[in-house]
């Protein structure tokens, strides 16, 4: 999946989604890469946290390689959740990364160890309680409004995290891939001195909107095979 993923980035899949009519399921703003220029894209291990590491070793003895752990801490900002031996257990296990509604502690070490991890931020106090744990403890977890389970992929990058379905992943990608060979050439006309009003016939889109003000740029672009909105 990471080598689909390959040159794309979560704009590009974000803008594949709207285009292919696949739900747009986007990380709260905030979540992000501890190490910059980090990426990773993967089949989703979900697992709730209650407090103790434990759920972890259980999700990594459940996970195959490739698959990226989906930590849901409830948003929580008063702990942070995951540290450097659950990394560290975690690349041992083979997973390709780790996405965290929470935060997260020992950013040194986790830079050290390589694996991405994408969280709300660090903090350096980790839990202090033990919740009770639900049947759904390592079916699903909630990154902000979406619930997500292994039939999700996530990508996560420099612009944040977005979880696909499985199932129209595949479809997802070639979509992104187009849209992205579309807006390259797109950017290299515009070095060579063709602006992005000729490209897109921006004037003859003015007179068209003039006569029928429901007409969009958006349904400009489908027409004329330009892409920047999706």
């Amino acid at each position: 999946m990471l080598s689909g993923f390959g040159e794309l980035s979560t704009p590009l899949v974000a803008d594949a989604c709207v285009r292919s009519g696949v739900p747009l399921r986007a990380a709260p703003p905030g979540l992000g890469a501890v190490v910059a220029g980090s990426r990773v894209a993967g089949r989703a291990r979900p697992v709730r946290h209650y407090g103790s590491v434990d759920v972890f070793l259980e999700a990594f003895g459940l996970a195959e390689p490739g698959d990226v752990l989906v930590i849901d801490n409830g948003g929580r900002t008063d702990e942070a959740c995951i540290g450097d031996l659950a990394v560290l257990e975690a690349q041992a296990a083979g997973l390709a990364g780790i996405v965290v509604w929470g935060l997260h502690r020992d950013t040194p070490e986790l830079a050290e160890i390589g694996l991405p991890v994408f969280s709300m931020g660090s903090f350096p106090p980790g839990p202090l309680r033990v919740g009770d744990r639900e049947p759904e403890a390592l079916v699903t977890a909630r990154v902000g409004e979406h619930l997500v389970s292994d039939a999700d992929v996530v990508f996560a990058d420099a612009d944040g995290v977005l979880f696909v379905p499985a199932a129209g992943a595949g479809e997802v990608l070639a979509v992104a891939r187009a849209i992205w060979l579309t807006e390259r050439d797109q950017a290299a006309q515009i070095r060579a001195g063709r602006t992005l009003r000729e490209q897109t016939g921006f004037a003859e889109y003015l007179k068209l909107r003039e006569a029928d003000p429901g007409y969009t740029f958006r349904q400009h672009l489908r027409r004329t095979g330009g892409a920047i909105e999706e």
